[in-house]
């Protein structure tokens, strides 16, 4: 189900492109929308709610999105930056997630730059001369900068078309991961003049969504909400009791496979990292007590499947954009209902089956009310006390668990079996449940109201506690009535009676049961009551929860193919010092390994291959999969669709495709390299690493364009040995070569010899 709320007025102001609408319905810009589509990010058509939310920026209005994690927010905006005249401003909360953000878009043909604190002022600033020049469509930048007054004072000298607000939820107090610096967006607006804003994010209660719209000033914002619900996740609750041999068995069942593991305290993540470590996986802690250096590299080596296994904080985690993580494990409990649901979203994005599992005991809730007690401030303390509560209501409740989410993120969700919860995969049967019902209402009535289901189930079960004999509840007739029902058993009976609407917990900081009217009611007329259990062989059961195929799984691939396609991308990849995801997604792999394409036409066919990628990866995965079809006897699938002719010039074999437009600093790289200077002084110049020169030289000699690259070189000797290297093993790849060669030769030095080698060729006579 997808859910669209927009709101979106007619008079509404703004920066619109200028011949965008037409006054009937249909943009008139829309078909060159589409192109760019196709040509930078290689999809024929738009997601759910992308094609409204790109209208309503494009018409110059202010814009609110909230999309699930995989949902394609980030071409919501970075469609129309492409579209628009001016500059798009992008704002993002992490450093990592900016520049995966522009390697992707580098990769897609797109000029896009980040300034960071991780730059130097020389850097920067040069970024923003570029940016200035109109060399940079999308500049990303951190809140932190944005609110800087000189900065703002730059960004007023800008022709700025739109600003783009990503994981808006940080500016509400009320959210998961509030950051002060987001307070101080609505500043940017006055120095960007008209630009509209959009705000995205993939978590926010209608709370929190009402504080982005204000704390932001959006003006007559068109309000776009889509559905909250991950299919491809499955959920489930397991008791803490033997949690250590159940998650070994979940881990087991996933080798080799991502998954990340949630725990509470920096030590708790040493020790278990280590103890995985010790049963042979692959594991690393990951919490901000360690040094920014060890957790980027944990999370580089995560990312690049060095590592399969990160045993975290929640300090992990956001802006983590890795797409085929299997499983995610909460050891112990989240912060929040949004807090767990974007710590499970962080499974799947790949659309694929996956695995979101939480252990429970009691005494976790007694250790985080503890921690609750310790906060001064009474406010925080209530609103952390509620929080807990939540959260406690979907660990204990035998009822959907995805209903419950779906519903507190504010989503009308009421499907009678979501098919992926353990409560709803499980067999249940129904039973009566009038008598335990009215014996724990009666127990809370007779108590005061002023106690929680532990105490409420001591006095039930007749145990004497020092409470209970304190205040003289083991005199109440209520005192021992219950022989049948376990404490584990009353406690999910509390569940279901705040479900059904006869219990319900009290504000405040002990979170007391109190019977409603209804409740009273329900005594008062001695009605009966029906409820549903898990049957007791099942919910005593670890195996595995058997969920049916899921529609988007799509028609069948062949799996050899597809891994050897991941390795291959993986290695150019490695090469170039970017994310797998950059150089094609996992969708993108399978739509490969189920065309299996043998020409540059179909291969432009493939769902997230654009121009750009097809110029650059298009050679290397060609003859891989040429190769693999002729080993295994593979054919194309009947019936494959033709390529439209509209696109088909755009995508002509290496040789005959015109020269690939080249970047101003591209050029100006060239420009400086040319010139004599060493790829230091040239990274140096530029503001970047010498690995993003020697890229930024690949493309220039892709091209066409001349460079000079003779003075880079390493000795004569030594070129010579690694241009034999590169002809043994194929003249491309860089890996092979390397390894033929050994370690005294580094990548850098490699790709220079490669680049002259392709010079040379280009300019032999035919």
């Amino acid at each position: 189900m997808c859910r669209e709320a927009a709101r979106i007025p007619q008079d509404a102001g703004g920066l619109a492109w200028p011949g965008w609408t037409d006054g009937t319905g249909r943009p008139r810009g829309y078909a060159a929308v589409l192109e760019l589509l196709k040509k930078h990010f290689g999809y024929d058509r738009f997601l759910p709610l992308q094609e409204s939310i790109i209208d309503s920026v494009m018409a110059g209005r202010d814009t609110f999105a909230l999309m699930p994690t995989g949902g394609g927010k980030s071409l919501c905006y970075q469609l129309p930056a492409l579209a628009l005249p001016g500059l798009t401003l992008v704002v993002s909360p992490l450093i990592a997630l900016m520049k995966d953000q522009v390697d992707a878009l580098q990769a897609n043909g797109i000029p896009a730059d980040f300034v960071n604190s991780t730059m130097t002022a020389a850097g920067a600033a040069e970024v923003q001369r570029r940016a200035a020049d109109g060399r940079v469509k999308l500049l990303y930048v951190a809140p932190e900068r944005a609110e800087l007054p000189e900065f703002r004072h730059w960004l007023a000298a800008q022709s700025v078309s739109l600003i783009a607000i990503d994981e808006a939820h940080c500016v509400s107090m009320w959210g998961h991961d509030f950051r002060p610096a987001y307070r101080k967006l609505s500043q940017l607006r006055e120095a960007a003049g008209p630009a509209p804003v959009i705000a995205l994010t993939a978590t926010a209660t209608p709370q929190v969504r009402q504080d982005i719209l204000s704390q932001l000033g959006l003006r007559q914002p068109g309000v776009f909400v889509s559905s909250f619900n991950r299919p491809n996740l499955t959920y489930s609750v397991q008791p803490k009791k033997g949690a250590q041999a159940a998650l070994l068995a979940l881990l087991e069942r996933h080798r080799r496979r991502s998954a990340i593991i949630y725990c509470q305290s920096r030590k708790s993540t040493e020790e278990m990292a280590e103890m995985l470590a010790r049963q042979g996986f692959r594991a690393e802690a990951y919490h901000a007590g360690l040094e920014a250096g060890q957790r980027l590299d944990t999370q580089n080596r995560f990312i690049r499947d060095e590592t399969h296994i990160v045993v975290a904080t929640i300090a992990f985690g956001m802006g983590i954009d890795k797409p085929d993580v299997r499983l995610v494990a909460h050891y112990d409990l989240p912060g929040s209902v949004e807090g767990y649901y974007q710590e499970t979203g962080r499974a799947g994005r790949d659309g694929q089956p996956s695995d979101c599992v939480a252990f429970y005991s009691y005494a976790d809730k007694s250790k985080q009310e503890y921690f609750i007690r310790q906060l001064e401030d009474e406010t925080e303390r209530e609103r952390a006390q509620w929080r807990l509560e939540q959260v406690l209501s979907l660990y204990q409740r035998r009822t959907c668990r995805r209903r419950f989410v779906l519903n507190y993120l504010g989503e009308d969700w009421d499907a009678a079996n979501c098919g992926g919860c353990d409560n709803c995969l499980r067999p249940t049967e129904q039973y009566d449940a009038t008598e335990p019902a009215q014996k724990l209402l009666s127990a809370a009535i007779r108590t005061g109201q002023r106690f929680g289901v532990r105490h409420l189930a001591a006095v039930l079960l007749g145990h004497s506690t020092s409470k209970v004999l304190e205040r003289g509840h083991d005199k109440l007739p209520v005192f021992g009535i219950e022989q049948d029902l376990s404490l584990d058993e009353l406690r999910a009976l509390t569940e279901d009676l705040k479900a059904e609407g006869l219990l319900e917990t009290a504000d405040g900081e002990y979170a007391s049961l109190l019977v409603t009217d209804q409740g009273r009611a329900f005594l008062k007329n001695r009605e009966t009551l029906t409820l549903t259990r898990p049957i007791k062989a099942a919910s005593e059961s670890r195996t595995p929860l058997h969920r049916p195929r899921l529609p988007e799984d799509g028609a069948a691939y062949d799996g050899g193919l597809f891994r050897e396609l991941s390795a291959l991308r993986k290695r150019l990849a490695d090469e170039r010092g970017v994310r797998a995801f950059v150089i094609f997604s996992n969708r993108t792999l399978e739509d490969m390994a189920r065309r299996v394409p043998r020409s540059v036409p179909e291969f432009a066919q493939v769902s997230g291959v654009g121009q750009a990628k097809l110029n650059d990866f298009g050679g290397p995965f060609l003859e891989l999969i040429g190769r693999y079809a002729e080993q295994h006897g593979l054919e194309p699938p009947a019936g494959q669709p033709s390529m439209p002719d509209n696109l088909r010039q755009s995508r002509l074999p290496q040789e005959e495709q015109p020269p690939r437009e080249v970047s101003l600093r591209v050029r100006e790289t060239g420009r400086i390299v040319s010139g004599g200077a060493s790829l230091a002084q040239a990274a140096a110049a530029q503001g970047v690493t010498e690995e993003r020169v020697t890229h930024q030289l690949e493309r220039l000699v892709q091209a066409g364009i001349p460079v000079e690259l003779w003075h880079l070189l390493p000795p004569p000797a030594r070129r010579m040995r690694i241009e034999t290297a590169l002809r043994a093993t194929g003249g491309e790849l860089l890996k092979p070569a390397r390894e033929l060669l050994g370690e005294d030769y580094g990548y850098i030095e490699l790709r220079l010899v490669r680049l002259v080698m392709r010079q040379l060729r280009a300019a032999a006579p035919v």
